[in-house]
């Protein structure tokens, strides 16, 4: 009775056996390895040598992202079912590229600012747990654009939160820090709770995870399980709602930002949104097309709200006396987390969803070096001045001229005024593409929304020439917040010059 059933063990073996596309996922894999190493080589460090730590962080994050340059040339798939090569749980293709890059990126410039905040905070961070902490939550958000099935995303999506909530609370004594990563960690478990939940009824409704199965089959549910899988779409959806801070999941942005180290609050500025949008592109656009009709309105009506909120509340900061920049510049991202959603939503009404998701990913591009580099004077100042506020910021140009020129820079490009062209062009991708998605009324808004902007955004700028109170200090540059000005700066600059190096991907095809 056994020997016939050998003949079948072994194909049935052979098909169970997976080859890996290693310089595929070799970018999020090499971060993830360097962060292993440095927690080990923290062991052997001697406490006058931990700043070698940073330096093999920041050196890690950038070989990570050479490797996206050999993936240029088509794209690649691993992991996939042996019988269906359609069905992959990663894939490395023009999308993936592109959001690993600004990941990546983003993670680099934060690993520079934090280079500088640990030698200034001394015994307040230990730096090899900071560094191990960094480049695991880069790693996974590294992995999830690349993620092609649900269990893969939820993976991720907990691999990049992680270790940012630890992050947020790891400066010693400090109550305000502690509070803020148990807010993070609170709103956040409890919005991937509800994520799992939903996930748990996609597959109840589809029998797979795969995103493009998921697309094929749930067109196909019956009828009966039809309340089960809309349920299950909108449950799915939260969690990266939250990690967007689209409203009403954005209450812990301002105080998370205010007591995280300032470094980890520009990091979740830019790589935690990156993170939240390739999430909610994925499940939106590549899983559940059919469902359009559901998510499309869904997601319009929080780009409203999103962009109003964010900029009203950054708006009210004004009435405070000594309003902090971080506070500001939190709310400024509620806002452009608004503007980052239109194109996702126009996407569920046109006949060209990759359009509208480039236009997404154009301006989330330009929104990250800029914001990067609007945190990285605000790392400067923060040196000297301890709270931070607005007011700090006045006579910064007699200080320090080219710094102050460089924030006010930063501050018309996310406003979107000139010099700033790659904030109007990008803003304008947007506007476009919800005209061409039929969505007026949301155009309307954000129109409206822009010229609120403007007022909190100007009032600054015009702070950083007027005439300082008393006497200036000029700020020095270390060399890491100067690599840091000088990438975001030249990279800001040059977008700005040739608009079309970012706008091109509206036209490109990303699926």
């Amino acid at each position: 009775m056994s020997s016939p059933a050998q003949p079948l063990a072994q194909p049935l073996a052979e098909s169970l056996v997976q080859s890996v596309d290693w310089l595929a996922i070799a970018p999020p894999t090499l971060t993830a390895v360097v962060g292993l190493a440095v927690l080990v080589a923290d062991l052997f460090v001697p406490d006058a040598k931990k700043a070698v730590l940073g330096w093999i962080s920041v050196a890690g994050l950038a070989a990570s992202a050479v490797l996206l340059l050999p993936l240029l040339d088509g794209d690649r798939t691993t992991f996939c079912l042996p019988t269906r090569q359609d069905a992959c749980s990663y894939t490395a293709d023009r999308f993936t590229l592109v959001i690993q890059l600004l990941v990546l990126g983003g993670a680099l410039l934060a690993a520079l600012l934090s280079v500088t905040a640990l030698k200034d905070a001394r015994k307040d961070m230990p730096e090899g747990e900071y560094w191990f902490l960094l480049l695991s939550s880069a790693a996974g958000a590294a992995l999830l654009p690349a993620s092609r099935d649900l269990a893969t995303l939820i993976v991720a999506l907990e691999v990049a939160s992680l270790p940012a909530f630890a992050l947020v609370g790891l400066r010693h004594g400090d109550k305000r820090s502690s509070e803020a990563a148990l807010k993070f960690f609170l709103s956040s478990v409890t919005a991937t709770a509800v994520s799992l939940m939903g996930v748990s009824f996609l597959y109840a409704t589809t029998g797979t995870l795969y995103l493009t199965q998921i697309a094929d089959r749930i067109q196909h549910v019956d009828g009966q399980f039809q309340t089960l899988a809309q349920t299950g779409v909108v449950l799915t959806l939260v969690g990266f709602a939250f990690k967007t801070a689209a409203v009403p999941f954005h209450f812990w942005v301002p105080d998370t930002y205010v007591g995280a180290p300032l470094p980890i609050a520009a990091y979740l500025s830019v790589v935690g949104k990156a993170v939240g949008f390739s999430g909610l592109i994925l499940v939106t656009v590549v899983a559940l097309p059919s469902y359009a009709d559901a998510w499309g309105p869904a997601l319009a009506v929080l780009a409203a709200l999103t962009m109003t909120v964010g900029n009203v509340g950054a708006l009210r900061q004004q009435a405070t006396r000594a309003y902090s920049a971080v506070r500001l510049l939190a709310w400024s991202s509620v806002g452009q987390a608004g503007y980052l959603l239109v194109p996702i939503a126009a996407a569920a009404s046109t006949d060209d969803p990759a359009h509208s998701i480039g236009s997404t990913v154009a301006y989330a591009l330009m929104y990250g070096a800029v914001n990067l580099g609007a945190f990285a004077v605000a790392a400067l100042v923060g040196r000297t001045k301890l709270l931070n506020r607005v007011a700090d910021y006045r006579g910064l140009y007699a200080a320090n001229p080219l710094t102050a020129l460089l924030l006010a820079f930063f501050l018309l490009c996310l406003a979107g005024l000139p010099p700033g062209i790659i904030g109007l062009f990008a803003k304008v991708t947007v506007f476009s593409a919800a005209v061409d998605a039929g969505l007026g009324w949301l155009a309307v808004i954000m129109a409206v929304n822009v010229v609120i902007a403007l007022f909190y955004y100007l009032q600054w700028t015009a702070l950083l020439f007027r005439a300082p109170d008393g006497e200036t200090a000029r700020h020095r540059l270390p060399a890491p917040l100067t690599a840091a000005l000088a990438l975001t700066a030249v990279v800001a600059v040059a977008l700005s010059g040739a608009p079309q190096l970012v706008l091109h991907f509206a036209d490109t095809a990303l699926f």
